[in-house]
């Protein structure tokens, strides 16, 4: 007889989650493990017409013949828990699933659950790693991948890998390279863990001091120009893609995609020629303004915005 696959259940949700998933499943017959479920959140209301969408977990998952579980909340549902023990899992990895899971589910496979997180724990513990990073002017982040406890990201580690954050980068941006980080970092260290090769290291015998992080909102993208120039520029990347900076124009959302911090001054929220540019006035420097979208309009570099709009410079962006 030959050797019996190790079960894996795998939990996630977004784009974020995918890769370990890919990884996971490219990798079975080498490793000898096979995926025995996929567990994401529910289908979700998109779009104007609000038709329900699947998470892009779930899309991979279906693509490539493997189950799908998608239960509502897993502490208020017996029979989805039951539904998990009855996969009987060996090992659960998780990535930005969206819940955090109940006792009886991480007592459910013999070696644990595992969680990939993307943030050099104890360093940014909760549902916004990446954004938070960025929104903080770091210039290192990483992953961790860590056994999941009842706490949320306090869980004691197996391995993690270092990223730098480029000026330039955005939650986009840097999650997709995280993404794949992570994936690695998974199929790398999983089969030494089944093996016993590797000793969890308690968070607290990590470098660095506990921080949080909390889930981020649609208004926590408004604009508030009386911040300095630089905290804004970085908003402008961590709230790439969602929920986008935004500021208010002729009482319509504006957002803002792309801005330079430049030398110079002008009142809070003041839009100012600067050279063949425009930028505005914050609490400190100004902001040059690279890509736009108006209220009702795609996104456009600011040359094709003022075509549209010479009355622009001379205005004044946010509320009253």
């Amino acid at each position: 007889m030959g050797k019996t696959h190790t079960r894996i259940v795998y939990m996630g949700t977004p784009e974020f989650a995918v890769p370990g998933l890919a990884a996971l499943y490219e990798s079975g017959v080498e490793n000898n493990w096979q995926i025995v479920g996929v567990v994401t959140q529910p289908d979700r209301p998109a779009g104007r017409g609000k038709r329900l969408l699947p998470s892009p977990v779930k899309e991979y998952a279906l693509a490539h013949g493997l189950p799908v579980l998608q239960p509502g909340r897993l502490r208020r549902e017996p029979d989805a828990m039951q539904a998990l023990a009855d996969l009987a899992p060996d090992v659960m990895v998780v990535a930005a699933y969206g819940q955090i899971l109940p006792k009886a589910v991480l007592e459910i496979p013999r070696f644990g659950c595992l969680n990939i997180h993307a943030s050099l724990l104890p360093a940014w513990r909760g549902a916004s790693p990446i954004t938070t990073a960025l929104l903080a002017g770091q210039t290192e982040t990483g992953v961790t991948l860590m056994l999941m406890d009842v706490g949320m990201d306090s869980g004691p580690m197996l391995a993690q890998a270092k990223m730098a954050i480029s000026a330039d980068d955005t939650t986009a941006s840097l999650g997709e390279r995280l993404a794949a980080q992570g994936a690695t970092l998974l199929v790398e260290n999983l089969p030494r863990w089944l093996a016993g090769e590797i000793a969890p290291m308690d968070q607290a015998d990590l470098p660095g001091e506990v921080s949080v992080c909390s889930l981020v909102k649609k208004e926590d993208g408004e604009i508030d120009w009386k911040h300095p120039a630089a905290h804004i520029e970085r908003m402008v990347r961590a709230y790439t893609p969602w929920p986008s900076a935004f500021t208010a124009w002729k009482g319509q959302n504006f957002k803002i995609w792309q801005v330079r911090v430049v030398a110079g001054s002008a009142g809070a929220g003041e839009v100012v020629s600067a050279g063949n540019s425009v930028a505005i006035g914050t609490g400190n420097g100004l902001l040059e303004l690279v890509t736009v979208q108006p209220a009702g309009k795609r996104a456009m570099d600011m040359h094709s915005f003022l075509n549209g709009a010479p009355d622009f410079v001379g205005s004044r962006l946010g509320g009253d």
